[in-house]
């Protein structure tokens, strides 16, 4: 039996847009700012920096938004024993120590100063 329905879409924040994007990005700010920060946030410093605007950082909403998804994966009531073992492992300080690399994303931001990155430009031979 054939249907018009769309085939789903992957249900990862880079590929939503409008409502659905600012959703979202809500819900992960909450996780972030009353899971994520108070409890594995650690001091800020030059070799561990963390920008106060996250969210203006494209590449930072990715990895965070990834890991909340493995958090709930690895928290859910249907989740192994196990499983907050393996997030931490897994999930949890490979994407911080990506993050908080010195070289990371939030490279030049500081407590109170956020740092906009330049892109790498990419020219076309049309």
């Amino acid at each position: 039996m054939l249907t018009d329905k769309p085939a789903p879409r992957p249900f990862f924040i880079l590929y939503l847009d409008g409502p659905e994007y600012v959703e979202e990005l809500r819900r992960l700010t909450s996780w972030v700012e009353g899971l994520l920060l108070p409890v594995y946030g650690g001091e800020v410093t030059s070799g561990a920096p963390w920008c106060p605007r996250w969210w203006e950082h494209p590449e930072a909403i990715a990895y965070l938004h990834g890991l909340w998804l493995a958090w709930q994966e690895r928290t859910s009531p249907s989740a192994a024993p196990s499983d907050p073992a393996l997030w931490h492992q897994n999930h949890l300080w490979p994407t911080m120590t990506a993050l908080r690399d010195p070289n990371g994303p939030f490279a030049g931001c500081k407590p109170g100063g956020h740092r906009p990155k330049e892109r790498p430009w990419v020219e076309r031979d049309d």
